[in-house]
């Protein structure tokens, strides 16, 4: 029987689970992917602007629009 050297055992031991470092690479795989994505196809909507700040001299509702109820 071929025993460990305790250095290589003591490194292992604190070596996350197989199972973790897989879903940490996948994790990285898919967001690398979505990164990607969303900068091949650009922003959603370019034309809107978000509410005015307050003090800026406009309105907080955008026109047209109904601000607050149902």
């Amino acid at each position: 029987m071929e025993q460990t050297p305790v250095r290589t055992r003591a490194f292992a031991r604190f070596l996350p689970p197989p199972a973790v470092c897989g879903f940490l690479l996948l994790l990285g795989v898919v967001f690398t992917g979505a990164y990607a994505a969303g900068t091949a196809v650009g922003p959603v909507a370019p034309g809107i602007v978000g509410p005015a700040s307050p003090g800026s001299g406009q309105g907080g509702a955008t026109p047209g629009h109904h601000s607050g109820g149902h």
